[in-house]
């Protein structure tokens, strides 16, 4: 009988939506009611404690609420199930049919190569960076940073530019799709990659089929795809010589006081120095997937249990230590620094990771098809890279499994190598290793 159903179009977009709502039902429904009771309740209780014991310095006061936490994820993974690692059941909630084992050969080659380029850059003279400092209007930066997204071919009829204490990027349906920034008027990058970051991530939603609207399919095929276009924009566009070489002449005219004495190749290398630092989301290309790689190597422990949350303090001392050749002075800027934990959301971290890796693979891809991209993008023109990404990614939504579309996107699954490749050519160029 199935046989002799038509294959349209839309009977294909149909079958994929029952698979993929019939996959998200299964899962949320391996939890018993009173579990998922007392894990949110108990989630919101850690939430707040996390917050002021963060802001009073005292891991002690956090650390039941922490190993509570943990507690729940460890008791969920059993409930999701697994062959190989508890880890796999929480990461499959964020990337599906990524597993530990996945991570761990990515991460072996990021790890050996990043940290070995973070130590042949510290050798190296570090780039001027003193005009980043001074002072540049917050109303000049969020139109320069927004006139740039809306080149990219951010929609501001479907979306919107607002303030936040930490930017992100919200989806109502692929009509409105809006991002948020905050602003230093001593620190322009912040509000300018924070700006292109989530309009990397609205791109995908923007241009998600009109024929997957107001469906389960109509958002990003998973966090690391999601993730990959952020970092695309942000970075691989948006740090790119050819970018600020296009771009830099304007940035000069809005900000003509605090640039008059800052030529490009400076303001360039400014934005792509690389310093070691305590805290992950002000961290730069080169070291950003090292802290991340901390934070896997930790959580992986804690479910396997050979890792209790009272020794975490001490644990992610000798992990800095050992990735970024620095250590926190206290627990506020080391353990406690970010709010995932709190809430009990294990196998989140790598994602942020491995889209950096998969960004440089779709980049590649992109440019094989069309050579002249990065020659466009030097010219202020974003149409061909948008498009490429529109038909090969963006507009098929949640339709495909993310090792799927990985393989029709790149040919191949998962691969540091592009991103070490990517990194490397940069970052010699830069430094003059």
């Amino acid at each position: 009988q199935f046989n002799s159903f038509p294959l349209t179009r839309q009977y294909l977009v149909d079958a994929l939506l029952v698979e993929v709502v019939s996959r998200d039902y299964e899962r949320s429904r391996r939890f018993p009611s009173a579990f998922v009771a007392a894990w949110t309740r108990d989630g919101i209780l850690s939430n707040e404690v996390w917050r002021r014991a963060r802001k009073e310095d005292d891991f002690a006061a956090y650390e039941p609420h922490l190993a509570k936490m943990v507690g729940y994820a460890r008791q969920a993974a059993d409930y999701y199930g697994f062959e190989a690692h508890p880890y796999d059941a929480l990461l499959e909630g964020y990337e599906p049919g990524l597993r530990t084992e996945d991570v761990e050969r990515v991460f072996a080659v990021l790890r050996e190569e990043q940290v070995a380029l973070v130590r042949a850059i510290a050798a190296k003279e570090e780039p001027r960076t003193d005009f980043l400092r001074r002072e540049y209007p917050i109303e000049k930066q969020g139109e320069f940073g927004l006139n740039v997204a809306r080149a990219f071919g951010y929609d501001l009829r479907r979306g919107r530019l607002d303030v936040a204490p930490h930017p992100f990027m919200t989806s109502f349906g692929r009509d409105d799709v809006r991002i948020t920034t905050r602003y230093d008027e001593h620190d322009p990058g912040q509000a300018f990659f924070s700006i292109w970051h989530e309009t990397g991530h609205a791109l995908y939603e923007q241009n998600v089929s009109p024929d997957l609207a107001r469906t389960p399919l109509a958002r990003g095929c998973s966090n690391v795809f999601h993730e990959s276009q952020s970092r695309l924009w942000e970075n691989v566009v948006g740090r790119s010589r050819p970018f600020w070489e296009r771009h830099y002449p304007d940035l000069q005219k809005e900000f003509s006081k605090p640039l008059k004495d800052v030529s490009a190749d400076e303001f360039y290398r400014a934005v792509n120095r690389v310093r070691p630092s305590l805290i992950r989301v002000e961290a730069d290309e080169v070291t950003y997937n090292l802290h991340v790689m901390l934070r896997f190597d930790l959580e992986r422990a804690l479910m396997e249990g050979s890792l209790k949350a009272a020794d975490l303090p001490e644990a992610w001392g000798e992990k800095m230590r050992e990735y970024l050749g620095i250590a926190p002075p206290d627990d506020r800027d080391g353990v406690m620094q970010d709010i995932h934990w709190s809430d009990g959301a294990f196998g989140y971290f790598p994602t942020y990771a491995l889209g950096n890796v998969m960004a440089a693979q779709i980049f590649e891809s992109a440019k094989a098809a069309h050579p002249e991209i990065e020659s466009e993008i030097g010219q202020g023109r974003f149409d061909t890279l948008l498009g490429w990404l529109t038909e090969n990614i963006y507009r098929h939504g949640r339709k495909f499994w993310p090792q799927d579309l990985a393989l029709r996107v790149n040919g191949a699954p998962l691969d540091a190598r592009p991103y070490v490749t990517y990194l490397k050519r940069k970052y010699s160029e830069v430094y003059g290793l």
